[in-house]
């Protein structure tokens, strides 16, 4: 398909410890929100005291910037990895929906801090996490204009929003069902719903 569009480094490679700081971080932003957790808090969270932090992280404002850098960078990478390995675009579309559902399956904590906190990022990380989305859509878009030829890119842009926003339900609903069961749920509506985007009318690039 594709080249994949290199990315910096995620916080993924960059020490167990500062991985777990984010992923406390995420769970307590998440229940708590933004302003209600302190340093003191996220230190507590894991096994520290909250001025330790700052070994890792300027302030609290910068540990969420990397959150959401983080979590942007790996679908963006992961995305055009898989879009550039599928053999056509029927599986590349696979591969996308494959890797949302891990994502939206797996980090609901993540889904819901960027949906409530993503304002309070400072600038320019903030930009920087709007264009690494912006690449990930396109991902989508190219790929689907190659399923459904003829179609405006900016129904099929739509279309891919609405889909993050099914797949990314997974904070109210993923306890519902088994993970298993859940994946193939989101996978079918998702399918039904993208698959809709041929009988759409009226949609202009």
């Amino acid at each position: 398909m594709r080249g994949v569009t290199t990315v910096q480094p995620s916080a993924r490679g960059r020490g167990s410890r500062r991985v777990e700081i984010l992923d406390a971080a995420a769970e307590l932003f998440a229940a708590r929100g933004f302003h209600g957790v302190s340093i003191e808090d996220i230190g507590s969270a894991v096994g520290t005291s909250g001025p330790a932090l700052y070994r890792h992280f300027s302030g609290k404002e910068a540990l969420l910037a990397e959150m959401l850098l983080d979590v942007s960078e790996r679908l963006h990478a992961s995305g055009a990895r898989r879009v550039t390995e599928a053999a056509d675009a029927e599986q590349a579309l696979d591969a996308l929906l494959g890797c949302q559902i891990e994502f939206a399956l797996g980090h609901p904590a993540l889904i819901t801090v960027h949906d409530r906190e993503l304002g309070n990022v400072p600038e320019p990380a903030r930009r920087r996490i709007r264009r690494l989305q912006r690449l990930y859509v396109e991902e989508w878009v190219t790929v689907l204009s190659e399923l459904y030829p003829g179609r405006p890119q900016a129904g099929l842009r739509a279309a891919t929003h609405a889909v993050f926003g099914l797949l990314n339900s997974t904070p109210h609903s993923a306890g519902e069902l088994p993970p298993a069961a859940m994946a193939g749920l989101l996978r079918g509506m998702a399918r039904a719903a993208l698959a809709a985007t041929q009988g759409a009318q009226g949609v202009q690039s």
